[in-house]
């Protein structure tokens, strides 16, 4: 008998000692860079995102937080969906805003992209599916999210971006890719 009580407490510490390094293993920075690669495909994926929603994400752990807007609210539950079956991924912290319905965003949306994919210096940037330029509007507050090749893009955006008439304010977000 007390032979079975000692196997069942090794048995028992092996186990424990499995779990803690799974769970070890699982917050590696290589793991988390995993699950990041995975997240942002699955991001891109998603059939509905476009020009006029950001969706960021950041991975702590096993817990993805999302973050960002987009106009449809089923973007914002389809991106959860999405990442919640990868592998690792144990909580979702969901914080994408729903930006309000408003046929006045709209119309200024067709008019900054316009604006802006159709200045013959950021053309290039309107090839693809996936569009570097991010236009997200709120009530006539525009932000510019995404990645371009230089400075002078990104200022050139900024600028057609302002010249659109409507628009309130322009935040330029968008990231100068590193050569």
């Amino acid at each position: 008998m007390k032979r079975l009580q000692i196997f069942v407490v090794i048995l028992l510490s092996l186990s424990l000692l499995g779990v803690a390094q799974d769970a070890q293993k699982e917050t590696s920075p290589r793991a988390q860079e995993r699950i990041a690669r995975e997240v942002r495909h699955e991001l891109l994926m998603l059939p509905y995102f476009g020009v006029f929603d950001f969706i960021a994400f950041k991975v702590d752990g096993s817990t993805v937080t999302l973050m960002g807007q987009v106009v449809r609210p089923t973007l914002r539950s389809d991106a959860e969906n999405a990442i919640k079956h990868i592998e690792g991924v144990e909580k979702v912290d969901n914080q994408i805003e729903v930006l309000p319905p408003s046929p006045m965003d709209d119309q200024l949306r067709l008019r900054l992209f316009h604006a802006i994919y159709g200045d013959p210096g950021l053309q290039r940037y309107e090839l693809g599916v996936q569009k570097p330029i991010r236009i997200i509007v709120k009530s006539g507050r525009v932000t510019l999210e995404g990645v371009v090749d230089n400075e002078a893009d990104k200022n050139l955006a900024g600028i057609r971006a302002n010249g659109v008439s409507g628009v309130f304010s322009v935040t330029n977000n968008l990231q100068v890719e590193k050569p």
